[in-house]
């Protein structure tokens, strides 16, 4: 059977938590889903086939990244992104406005969009709505990500409305701007008004009146701290239409992704995993441990006794404290593997509990026990 462009359902509630799946040309995405980042065209430190066999039905790449190297056009004439990595699975692109706001030097936001200075080379560029739709469009993304403009949650409010306003007025230019292309994937809006429920709703009315297939929770985790991001999930998510997919960018810690969830959200991308394990960090069941610390130097037991991926079935604490102190490439691959496991076993778990109508006792659970960094 062939699969449909785009097509969500939900197979079980919990509360507010919701379980089911997104079916796309490229396969079903089980919800709720966490995308790990592959933001130059590879999951740090991970073969695509290794991803995949940790249970990741998504992955998400990154368009400004892409468009400064290797070029969008050039993996266009490559066979599109998917074949240029080698994942032949859903990837979800952003729309490249987070990073040109976040890393390049001398932007200037306007109408037509932002004008920025690339961090790899000083290079002029604009991106627009117009443009972050052919670029998404040339990388070949299954789903493809509005433009909008960020701003911080501690900005003016008046900043704060000006920049829903005119990302509002963007994701109209973007929808219009993919239907042109003729784009084969699925298009979501995002909606921005930092952490007041009047611009949030501003924004999703906006938005829906546009039309998209998903609608996402922008403009979160940067800075304001889980209490207030819970805060604003408790109205953001139920501003959106019931059937279809509503994605927190950016999020999160394992205990943001329960909270999230509880909260209806179905998906999530976040570079924490991957950043982690490069830099020593193992998620656990009991909390993140650093094994980079003396006291696992001669600890024979697994990073998680929990936890069922092949690093965790093989490999000692002592053998990655080892690995990761002395610099050691396969220090980051193994830790990033393991936590891309922990990840997504975590997502199983969630899901299985909705469908079972047990996800308050497991949230319970989960959070009970996880602790700060040790």
């Amino acid at each position: 059977m062939t699969e449909p462009r785009f097509a969500f359902s939900i197979a079980a509630t919990d509360g507010g938590a919701r379980t089911g799946a997104i079916r796309m040309r490229r396969g079903e995405i089980r919800t709720p889903a966490f995308m790990p980042v592959g933001t130059a065209a590879t999951v740090k430190a991970m073969k695509p086939a290794d991803v995949r066999a940790a249970g990741a039905d998504i992955i998400l790449g990154n368009t400004y990244h892409l468009m400064l190297r290797p070029g969008a056009e050039r993996i266009a004439k490559l066979g599109g992104l998917h074949d240029f990595m080698g994942w032949d699975r859903p990837i979800l692109t952003d729309s490249g406005g987070y990073q040109v706001m976040s890393l390049s030097d001398l932007t200037k936001v306007s109408e037509e969009g932002v004008a920025f200075a690339s961090h790899i080379d000083g290079s002029r560029h604009m991106l627009s709505p117009e443009r972050s739709m052919e670029v998404q469009t040339l990388l070949g993304s299954d789903i493809v990500m509005a433009f909008d403009q960020l701003v911080k949650t501690t900005d003016t409010p008046e900043a704060q409305a000006g920049a829903m306003e005119r990302s509002m007025r963007w994701a109209k230019r973007s929808r219009d701007a993919f239907d042109d292309l003729g784009n084969e994937g699925a298009l979501f809006g995002i909606q921005q008004g930092g952490l007041d429920e009047g611009l949030r709703k501003a924004s999703a009315d906006a938005l829906i009146d546009i039309g998209f297939d998903g609608y996402a929770v922008g403009g979160l985790a940067v800075g304001e701290g889980q209490e207030a991001m819970f805060g604003c999930l408790d109205f953001a998510p139920a501003q959106f239409p019931v059937d279809r997919p509503r994605y927190l960018m950016g999020v999160g810690k394992p205990d943001d992704l329960v909270g999230a969830v509880a909260r209806g959200i179905d998906m999530f991308d976040c570079v924490l995993p991957t950043r982690s394990g490069r830099t020593g960090q193992a998620f656990t069941a009991e909390g993140p441990i650093n094994i980079r610390n003396a006291r696992f130097a001669e600890d024979t037991g697994p990073l998680d006794p929990e936890c069922g991926c092949p690093v965790c079935g093989q490999w000692s604490r002592a053998y990655l404290h080892h690995l990761v102190r002395s610099g050691e490439i396969l220090g980051a691959m193994l830790m990033t593997e393991h936590n891309i496991f922990f990840y997504q076993s975590l997502m199983a778990g969630m899901r299985e509990a909705i469908a079972g109508g047990t996800f308050a006792a497991f949230a319970r659970g989960f959070v009970g026990r996880y602790k700060q960094e040790s």
